[in-house]
């Protein structure tokens, strides 16, 4: 099976949008991790002070702490997710990793990221939880799906 010009040019908007969303999402882990390690050293440093009046500043920083951590966990998941795409594969039907051309907006099925442009071509960076995602799930080139009461075409996958 050759691959037509079209769909080598697909796959390389695909490649794209996957190294722009691995960008992205580089950045949010490296941000959350050194955010969390920022507050764990507030924290730590206030430990030396005077301990009844720092007490609730050291707490402050341990939930502060607590939360990035939290990020990070969340932002390192979605890198996961990201790692996990087959960057040359081409889908047949709407699954993670396709992207997806609809008479509305195009999709690209990875993470949560809104709005890239490639070319001058908006995509969309949304995840497998997303509503939309739930309701164009295994369809294929030419099926409709009804997302918030409007009746969408997929017009092309990759």
């Amino acid at each position: 099976m050759s691959m037509t010009t079209e769909t080598t040019l697909d796959l390389d908007i695909k490649q794209r949008l996957l190294e722009e969303c691995l960008r992205q999402q580089t950045d949010f882990v490296d941000n959350a991790r050194r955010a969390m390690e920022e507050a764990q050293t507030s924290a730590n440093e206030s430990q030396s002070a005077i301990e009844d009046k720092f007490e609730s500043f050291r707490e402050a920083c341990q939930i502060q702490r607590d939360m990035f951590a939290k990020q990070l966990d969340e932002a390192q998941a979605k890198l996961s997710i990201l790692k996990r795409i087959v960057r040359n594969k081409v889908n047949e039907e709407v699954a993670l990793g396709s992207i997806v051309r609809t008479d509305a907006q195009n999709y690209f099925i990875s993470v949560s990221l809104g709005e890239i442009v490639i070319d001058g071509e908006k995509f969309y960076a949304i995840s497998a939880a997303s509503p939309v995602f739930q309701v164009m799930a295994g369809k294929t080139k030419g099926e409709t799906f009804l997302f918030r009461d409007k009746k969408i075409t997929i017009l092309d996958i990759c």
